[in-house]
């Protein structure tokens, strides 16, 4: 069976009535092209289905009007958001994404997904990838003349970078919870090898230090629900438990949601729980979560315009870094603490807890 003849140039040409080098001026965007034969061109193009060969141009040495994205597990939800709002904002200013994923974060890992990308001849790099400021600065001197963006550093970092303000979203999470109340409370932190969840847990200590407190117990999780499950359940089987749980992301949020079910622990009646990210889903978990917000659509639009002002403005100077606002999103997960020294309450919880677990037997 032949295979199909793919649409060309000529076609594109012939079938809109113009030259063939109109057509290729369409296409690399140029300045002198009338408006009226652009749309006639860009139609020609949608009607015959044509698709660029993204090769040629790169051999020729043209701009390929493609992006590269290294990132960290797109199975996590807030990455995935992230290349969400990335691919569409760059398809809209005329670019295709290409992603590279770094399973883990070590500076090699990171160094081969950017070095992937670079062999596939895009013209920028946006990395989400949380990194140390002298790893991220090797990063980017291997990206060579390449426009680079960075999603996920320190904000003290002499890099081009947008990101969100760990700090602020740290002390929100626990100004929400102080001010309904409590004081014994838990940090489920994610693994400390990532500056971002690093920096939220710098947050949370500053703000308890501040009021003289400190945590109830820290735990370190990897990001994932089964982490914050297995956590949250050893520490909700103890004699003595916290009256809340500051968590790092959404998804340990919704492991420790069902470690405290598992356990017969009402939230928020009997614990309240924090999470960060504001995923698409924690809106429905049971009960809808509160949380951090990070605007991952913003972040997205945000870091794609800036750096195609950047290849498509060279001469103009850098756009600079943004830092970007969290926000609090109250939902049900948050109440103030319940009374501690009502004894026969307690024992009814503990009762029904050991209920629970006799029946898992």
């Amino acid at each position: 069976m032949n295979k199909p003849r793919s649409v060309t140039l000529e076609d594109v040409a012939r079938h809109a009535g113009v030259s063939y080098q109109t057509v290729s001026r369409v296409l690399n965007q140029a300045a002198q092209v009338a408006e009226k034969t652009r749309i006639r061109v860009e139609a020609a193009m949608n009607e015959l289905n044509y698709v660029p060969n993204r090769m040629a141009q790169q051999l020729a040495g043209k701009q390929s009007f493609t992006l590269g994205l290294a990132s960290t597990n797109l199975a996590l939800n807030a990455p995935s958001q992230g290349a969400s709002a990335i691919k569409t904002r760059a398809s809209q200013l005329g670019y295709h994404v290409v992603i590279s994923m770094v399973e883990d974060l070590q500076l090699q890992s990171c160094r081969a997904a950017v070095n992937e990308l670079i062999a596939q001849r895009v013209d920028g790099i946006l990395i989400n990838v949380p990194l140390e400021t002298a790893n991220a600065l090797e990063v980017k001197q291997c990206c060579g003349n390449l426009p680079v963006l960075f999603l996920d550093v320190d904000p003290q970092a002499d890099l081009l970078s947008i990101l969100f303000d760990p700090g602020e979203g740290a002390r929100q999470g626990l100004n929400h919870l102080l001010a309904l109340g409590h004081r014994d409370i838990a940090l489920l932190t994610g693994p400390l090898e990532s500056v971002s969840a690093r920096l939220r847990y710098q947050g949370w200590l500053g703000g308890l230090t501040e009021q003289q407190l400190t945590p109830f117990n820290v735990l370190h999780g990897d990001w994932s629900s089964a982490s914050g499950y297995q956590l949250a359940l050893t520490l909700l089987n103890q004699p003595q438990r916290p009256t809340a749980i500051l968590v790092a992301n959404d998804q340990m949020a919704l492991g420790v949601l069902r470690a405290a079910h598992q356990c017969g622990i009402a939230v928020p009646q009997h614990l309240s729980v924090v999470g960060y990210d504001d995923t698409e889903d924690s809106a429905y978990f049971q009960p809808p979560l509160t949380t951090i917000a990070q605007d991952f659509r913003l972040s997205g639009r945000e870091s794609v315009t800036r750096l195609v002002q950047m290849l498509e403005n060279p001469s103009q100077a850098n756009p600079g870094s943004l830092l970007l606002n969290t926000t609090l999103m109250e939902r049900q997960t948050t109440s103030p603490p319940g009374e501690r020294t009502d004894s026969a309450k307690s024992l009814a919880l503990e009762l029904k807890r050991i209920a629970r677990q006799l029946e898992q037997l």
